[in-house]
């Protein structure tokens, strides 16, 4: 079971953070585009705001998601203090005890940075997305599944080693730079993608990318074609013809 470790709350921070990215995404949409075509620059501006909302807003469901999924792991660093949560209610309260409320808020920064992965990722596929519309009706399941898995893909490999970052200060209980205590500094930052390419090399900063892609690009392709379904279903519901400009 140890590879299921911290799985609820990775399916409480995954459904959290989709709803707020989506529910804020297509509402700004529908307000800046307002029927008429999108362009590749709106959807990346919208994919950021977004972005920044989700971030602002989840990241301490991340923050506990990652330290529970952590929990019990073996490091040969002995510079990581061990954590014992009961589950996530447990979390929350020992983190804000012992830490303040703002610990919550660990690896903010670079999570900030990072709106531009879900940005990236939105911007090719609103992009794939209105060229296949201009040669079918609309997108078959497939169609959804494999543009979903490329911009994930594309949008992963190009801010992988900021998410390397992101998780570290996410779990907080590393000893950093003792010259600046502040988790989400820009020079701790820099620090860390520092220090990993001086252990590991260049190469280094893209370590673990494999399971990376594997995990974010079926999920991201899953998450794309079963919301092309429901945005489908729901329109057929109300009675509304779903609009090929959107």
């Amino acid at each position: 079971l140890a590879p299921y470790r911290g799985w609820f709350p990775v399916i409480s921070s995954l459904c959290c953070s989709n709803f707020v990215y989506f529910y804020t995404f297509n509402s700004l949409k529908a307000l800046w585009v307002k029927g008429q075509h999108s362009t590749t620059g709106k959807d990346l501006v919208l994919g950021v705001v977004a972005g920044v909302v989700n971030v602002l807003l989840t990241t301490p469901l991340w923050v506990v998601n990652t330290r529970l999924k952590l929990q019990g792991a073996k490091f040969r660093n002995e510079d990581i203090v061990p954590t014992n949560y009961k589950g996530i209610i447990d979390a929350f309260h020992q983190i804000i005890r012992d830490e303040g409320v703002l610990a919550l808020w660990n690896g903010t920064f670079p999570s900030l940075l990072l709106v531009f992965n879900p940005a990236i990722q939105f911007m090719f596929y609103e992009g794939f997305k209105r060229k296949l519309l201009k040669k079918q009706l609309q997108l078959t399941s497939l169609d959804a599944f494999v543009i979903g898995a490329i911009a994930k893909a594309v949008a992963t490999t190009l801010t992988y080693p900021l998410q390397t970052v992101q998780s570290i200060l996410r779990f907080g209980r590393h000893r950093l730079n003792p010259e600046n205590r502040r988790l989400g500094s820009l020079r701790n930052v820099l620090y860390l993608l520092q220090q990993r390419v001086r252990r590991f090399g260049l190469m280094g900063l893209y370590k673990g990318l494999e399971a990376k892609l594997l995990q974010t690009v079926l999920t991201a392709a899953l998450m794309f074609l079963v919301y092309e379904k429901l945005t489908a279903a729901t329109f057929a519901v109300m009675g509304l013809k779903h609009s090929r400009k959107q």
